[in-house]
């Protein structure tokens, strides 16, 4: 198998990656059904929080992207690097905001979203929220506590242990995570990962979609 054959297979692997990430149905079982085509705009204010992470911002703010995620998750994962794909190619154009999401299932999602907070609260947050996805398949879908390795990703990262460990433990870091994740069920998300792009979520078929749905909103 020649090089540029084995690059060929790597990216269709990975654009199937991804179009099964965005179709994927981590349902969370207390989350409200919802009619994508016919819902109205998200209110703006549940939406996007004063304190909601921003990824990426555009001077402008005319197109916002907001993902609800859960870091244990395999379909989140998957669509990581085609999301930091659109954040490069529309810096400055787009904003992108992450939310959290922890699903109930998933045994380490909630102590991993406390990790990244701790870990923002050092200016840290995108570094640990790339690493947790670096690595998830090594402590993702287990039934055992990962608070080891996690503390290992804030060694790691530098960060200064005392007050990390503070800050993970904090109930108010709980709190912050679980304000999220109960806006994102009045919003009617059900499972990871769950876009909305200014509002509205696209019907997502394709990665190919999705830009259709940003360059939309850019084009009005």
């Amino acid at each position: 198998m020649t090089k540029n054959l084995k690059i060929s297979l790597a990216l269709v692997a990975l654009v199937l990656a991804v179009v099964a990430a965005l179709l994927a149905a981590n349902r969370t079982p207390d989350a409200p059904a919802a009619d994508d085509a016919n819902a109205e705009a998200a209110p703006a204010d549940v939406l996007v929080r004063e304190d909601s992470h921003r990824l990426s911002t555009a001077k402008d703010g005319k197109v916002t992207v907001v993902e609800f995620l859960d870091l244990e998750c395999e379909s989140c994962r998957a669509a990581f690097p085609y999301v930091e794909q659109l954040r490069k190619e529309y810096e400055g154009r787009v904003t992108f905001v992450m939310r959290y999401f922890p699903i109930p299932s998933h045994k380490n999602a909630e102590l991993a979203a406390r990790a990244v907070e701790a870990a923002a609260a050092q200016g840290k947050l995108e570094a640990m929220y790339q690493k947790m996805y670096e690595t998830q398949e090594s402590w993702g879908d287990q039934q055992v506590s990962h608070e080891k390795t996690f503390r290992g990703f804030a060694e790691e990262l530098g960060l200064d242990m005392k007050k990390f460990e503070a800050d993970w433990k904090d109930p108010a870091t709980a709190k912050r995570v679980e304000k999220d994740r109960k806006d994102g069920l009045a919003l009617g998300v059900q499972g990871t990962p769950t876009f909305f792009i200014n509002g509205k979520r696209p019907q997502i078929q394709s990665p190919d979609d999705f830009k259709a749905a940003i360059e939309a909103e850019l084009a009005k």
